[in-house]
């Protein structure tokens, strides 16, 4: 018999982490809801016509492919046996998604009729990558997103780093947000004398916490990137100083190009929000930044936590017409994405999450059989009324068995029943973190433990 196991890059979560992960998405949810954000919820597979071209050579590779039912080769001809794309299209017509902005796209352009715009909209919900698994990257992982769509008021971005700032504020995890503009990248590639490669200088840059500055460099010349292209990068990617500081060097070094000069104005009239707030997490630019999916256009977002050695663990940006590609045109929209996993996995190293939100059952009424029951299920109707949570041990064994039940979940508090409480209408409480133990009528072990 084959041992049962469940696909690589996926996992199972045990009631004391889902209540761990619902603190993350009750977190982020509220933070969403503040902002004046609405919840949708989009099929976990979309059409690959949907799907294909929107994340660059890459993302299409990590693409998991749904084959349709059936045998879906009986209708391949020999043809088309040689056209990979007829042949993907006509065996595997749908896929899972990759991630919820593109979806979030084509829900615009479906529903604009019922859309009121600018339109916020907030969605936590699961998507899939084929990627290799590793410590912090997963095939199947959360979203939790939040974007606005129909306006290009850069307000926008400056309400989401307050957004992003927020979360990881109410989390208690120091990071560190980091802001670039991909209207910059153009400029530098401009300046580079290599605008026919933005989108191979993008993916290489995006790469240079992961592989390094030297292995990023190889990567440019391994595409056909001139060497005296390369150099001029360099400089430009070791900017040091203050925002404002980089913000003049940079201003100097891209001053021939217009695109790269509307990113710097557009950076600078987002700090200059900025600091008009007293934000407890730090905002830098960095220049490295590139975010490697093709429909940025504009400010592009990513949160890196400082205690943890981990990936990004919140990223966004600004998209212009990436509703264009479905029919919709001129409708700009911004975003950013927070990777719950991921800051599961932050959490869990800084050991963060607070006492209460693993707490499930407060009180276990104990069983002491069927005379003293029915006071039992009278009390609990009342506990549970009140908005309590609390449950009866179902069988009548041992009490040293059911304290050890109760020890075992950390429940941290025991109502006793016996015969001597039913006959006075009381009930024993004990914390079985102090071991005290009070007589209690049932409204004030009400008052106790709501």
């Amino acid at each position: 018999m084959s041992k049962t196991s469940i696909p690589r890059g996926t996992r199972d979560f045990s009631p004391d982490e889902m209540a761990k992960r619902n603190y993350i998405f009750d977190t982020i949810r509220t933070v969403f809801k503040c902002y004046g954000y609405a919840p949708i919820e989009t099929p976990a597979m979309e059409n690959l016509s949907t799907l294909l071209g929107k994340y660059g050579e890459e993302g299409d590779k990590l693409l998991f492919k749904i084959l349709n039912s059936g045998n879906p080769f009986a209708e391949v001809s020999a043809a088309e046996l040689e056209n990979s794309n007829a042949v993907t299209f006509k065996v595997s017509e749908k896929g899972l998604r990759y991630d919820l902005t593109v979806p979030f796209a084509r829900y615009v352009v479906q529903h604009q009729n019922d859309i009121n715009f600018p339109f916020r909209r907030y969605q936590i919900q699961p998507v899939w990558r084929a990627d290799r698994p590793q410590k912090g990257r997963y095939r199947e992982f959360y979203q939790c997103d939040a974007d606005v769509v129909g306006s290009a008021s850069l307000l926008n971005e400056v309400e989401l780093v307050q957004m992003v700032d927020d979360v990881f504020t109410r989390f208690g995890i120091s990071v560190t947000i980091k802001i670039n503009n991909r209207k910059v990248l153009s400029g530098i590639a401009d300046v580079m004398g290599a605008s026919d490669k933005l989108i191979d200088i993008t993916v290489a840059i995006d790469k240079i916490d992961k592989i390094g500055q030297e292995s990023v460099l190889e990567e440019l010349r391994a595409k056909g990137v001139a060497e005296e292209a390369v150099q001029k990068l360099l400089p430009i990617l070791l900017l040091n100083g203050t925002t404002d500081e980089k913000l003049d060097k940079l201003s100097d070094i891209l001053s021939s190009s217009e695109t790269g000069m509307m990113g710097i104005s557009e950076l600078r009239t987002i700090f200059g929000h900025l600091k008009f707030f007293s934000l407890p997490q730090k905002v830098e630019v960095d220049l490295s930044l590139a975010r490697g999916l093709n429909y940025y256009t504009g400010a592009i977002f990513e949160v890196k936590a400082n205690d943890v050695a981990i990936g990004s663990i919140c990223g966004g940006g600004r998209y212009d017409d990436l509703t264009g590609i479905f029919g919709l045109k001129n409708v700009s929209g911004v975003g950013i994405s927070f990777g719950a996993d991921r800051i599961f996995d932050v959490l869990t190293a800084l050991d963060k999450f607070p006492t209460a939100a693993t707490e499930t059952t407060k009180v276990l009424f104990l069983n002491f059989g069927s005379q003293e029951i029915v006071t039992a299920l009278s009390c609990l109707k009342n506990v549970r009324a009140a908005g309590i949570s609390a449950e009866i041990y179902p069988d009548a064994v041992k009490i040293k068995k059911q304290m050890e039940y109760a020890n075992k979940r950390n429940i941290p508090y025991i109502a006793i029943i016996g015969e001597e409480e039913e006959k006075n209408s009381v009930i024993s409480l004990k914390s079985m973190k102090s071991g005290n133990q009070q007589v209690v009528s049932l409204e004030a072990l009400i008052q106790l433990l709501v």
